[in-house]
């Protein structure tokens, strides 16, 4: 189904396949559109989307989330506004910048990128998605946390019934089970982690979490749990397709890879410009405050507004051929890209700025940086096809690669 101007619905297989062409409609005949399946306002235009997430007017809340997350995780920062917003911020946020980042948690980035690099080193081929970039990030989030990598499985499942639960704008049943389910599961193998930290903590992030005090206020086990829920499911799929997609991106424009592999400076601006044409979060909801005009129209007070982070992310009033893999497009700068003043949305913007930004940007320089040095002549395996899957978050479901081996010393995790 599609609308006068031949713009397909949002929960359409035709809008699946490619959200990209649907995105031009949008934003050329209708920068606010009422969607009535999801009871939304669809944003699809580079400044009306950042001024919802900059929301300096205080005209949006995060209050979907009640609706949207706390199911499953709890209730979480990302819900929080004001005072507690900026409390629970303050304890969570020193873990992902700066010298904590850098001195404790980079050798665990390291180390657990090698490892799962030397399992295909040597074999000359490897599916970068299943072998390397769903299981990269999990593992480096397990590792931060202290909990044990042989359950990577189980964290994987959980952290996938959360997205799906979190972009269910179909209300699919079975997916709101699933979610449910993965939230009682999730629940009872934390919460006694959490308790024996409190007794007996250790050097790893989730005792820092539990310790952790800011003007006199402590996160409870509950909160702790929420945030690990969050950690594990925006931590692992959005980094998991980031990567994914920064390597198609990188693979398919062989100039700009041999660019990036003689200059290894390049990789944040690569990363910044992959996040900008294929962002892993392809939408945020906001709720508004009250009345608001926007993209030509009123949004009432308490309306649901969906950011479309892809549409506007290819703006052409905003980038120039927005449709283009450039990593050296001089709209976007490698010293804000990965902070609250970044000029691509994918990690939105203001003070709900995503926390994890950082440590997304550090995982993804080790990465390729490793992955280049163990794969030289890296290209696309014969016969490969690049296919897109995913609404709310959208990625690869292979990326299979040959190249040639290169054997090295192992990693010991």
């Amino acid at each position: 189904m599609s609308n006068a101007h031949g713009i397909p619905d949002l929960l359409s297989p035709t809008f699946a396949d490619d959200p990209y062409s649907a995105y031009s409609l949008l934003r050329d005949h209708d920068p606010l559109l009422w969607h009535e399946p999801t009871s939304s306002y669809v944003l699809s235009r580079y400044e009306d989307v950042r001024r919802v997430f900059q929301d300096r007017e205080g005209a949006f809340s995060t209050d979907n989330y009640g609706w949207q997350l706390e199911p499953v995780h709890g209730r979480t920062i990302l819900q929080l506004d004001g005072r507690e917003h900026a409390t629970r911020r303050a304890l969570v946020a020193p873990a992902f910048r700066g010298r904590e980042l850098q001195d404790r948690f980079l050798p665990v980035i390291e180390r657990n990128s090698r490892a799962l690099i030397d399992a295909f080193r040597d074999e000359g081929r490897v599916d970068l998605v299943s072998q390397y970039a769903t299981r990269f990030p999990i593992n480096v989030i397990v590792d931060m946390l202290g909990l044990d990598q042989g359950h990577h499985d189980r964290f994987h499942d959980w952290y996938s019934a959360i997205i799906a639960f979190l972009g269910n704008l179909a209300q699919d049943p079975r997916v709101t089970e699933d979610g449910l389910r993965t939230r009682d599961e999730f629940a009872e193998y934390m919460l006694p982690i959490i308790a024996e930290r409190r007794e007996r903590p250790g050097d790893d992030l989730l005792s820092r979490l539990c310790q952790a005090e800011f003007d006199g206020t402590r996160m409870t086990d509950e909160e702790v749990k929420a945030f690990c829920s969050l950690l594990l499911a925006a931590g692992g799929e959005t980094t998991d397709k980031a990567l994914a997609s920064l390597f198609a991106n990188l693979i398919t424009h062989p100039e700009q890879l041999e660019a990036v592999r003689a200059d290894r400076s390049l990789i944040p601006r690569a990363f910044a410009e992959s996040l900008r044409l294929t962002p892993p979060v392809q939408m945020i909801m906001r709720q508004a405050s009250r009345d608001v005009e926007l993209g030509g129209g009123t949004v009432p007070a308490g309306a649901t507004v969906t950011c479309l982070i892809g549409a506007a992310n290819r703006d052409p009033d905003r980038y120039a051929d927005p449709d283009r893999f450039d990593i050296s497009r001089a709209e976007l700068s490698g010293a804000t890209s990965f902070s609250a003043a970044a000029e691509h949305l994918a990690f939105a913007l203001g003070r709900h700025f995503c926390v994890g930004a950082l440590l997304a940007e550090a995982e993804v320089r080790v990465a390729v940086n490793d992955l280049l040095d163990a794969m030289p002549n890296v290209r696309l395996a014969e016969g490969a096809t690049l296919v897109e899957e995913g609404l709310f978050t959208r990625g690869l479901g292979e990326l299979p690669l040959v190249f040639s081996p290169v054997p090295g010393p192992r990693t010991v995790v």
